[in-house]
């Protein structure tokens, strides 16, 4: 039974990372860096300041590692609880080997040989984790769930490039709500907020450095620099 239950941890974690990396990416995050604070939250390691920024300054991702630290706080305890009674003499070996073999096997040893087929099974199940094909298919699976069922509400902020004192580079997809829409630049009014707009993405025509009358129009994916907070506020709705 705790060898099962050892098992059923593993696979459990593995898919609460994973759940994870594709709520933080849902919010806004790149990829890799998604999965890397999804795993540090989930462990409790890995934590950088300035990564660390794109965390805690955000309400939603907050919940989200907040949950991610709660699980994988528990998760640790029962998994450490079970990997030592998996130990014992007749936890593992008895599970899989025939009767004449466990005895032919020395009692010192046999806890051993159960950390070493646990060892194997966890070997196993990071294979099949790690598979592109199979990991794909997983997170393409859960991210269709989520975003279905609403569990993680898309934005449509990314940040690029963060600095410290919580400024940074970012790109923001204008959307139906964005209050800058449809609005001239010097409209907008966001140089008043210490936002700088470095570029203009609009059907893959990119406009560097664009004139202060540059309309921004639906659709547009602005890159600008300043405080993540206000540029947040000044130019998409964030999901509270």
């Amino acid at each position: 039974m705790n060898l099962f239950l050892f098992v059923f941890i593993i696979v459990v974690s593995f898919i609460a990372v994973r759940i994870g990396a594709i709520a933080f990416q849902l919010t806004g995050l790149e990829w890799s860096l998604a999965k890397f604070q999804s795993l540090s939250c989930f462990t409790g390691t890995g934590f950088t300041t300035r990564e660390a920024e794109l965390v805690t300054g955000h309400p939603q991702r907050r919940r989200i590692a907040t949950v991610l630290i709660v699980l994988g706080h528990a998760g640790f305890v029962t998994l450490i609880a079970t990997f030592v009674n998996s130990l014992r003499p007749d936890a593992v070996i008895s599970i899989f080997s025939p009767a004449y073999l466990r005895s032919a096997i020395p009692v010192n040893l046999v806890p051993f040989v159960n950390l070493l087929i646990m060892l194997i099974i966890i070997y196993v199940f990071y294979k099949i984790f790690a598979s592109v094909k199979i990991g794909d298919r997983i997170t393409d699976f859960l991210r269709t769930s989520m975003v279905k069922r609403e569990l993680v509400k898309r934005v449509t902020f990314e940040e690029l490039i963060i600095a410290t004192g919580g400024y940074g580079v970012s790109q923001i997809e204008i959307c139906q709500d964005s209050p800058v829409l449809n609005k001239s630049l010097i409209e907008s009014n966001l140089r008043a907020h210490d936002i700088t707009v470095l570029a203009i993405e609009r059907e893959h025509l990119v406009m560097p450095n664009p004139a202060a009358n540059t309309q921004i129009l639906l659709g547009d994916k602005v890159i600008c620099f300043g405080k993540l907070e206000n540029i947040r506020k000044e130019l998409c709705v964030v999901p509270e």
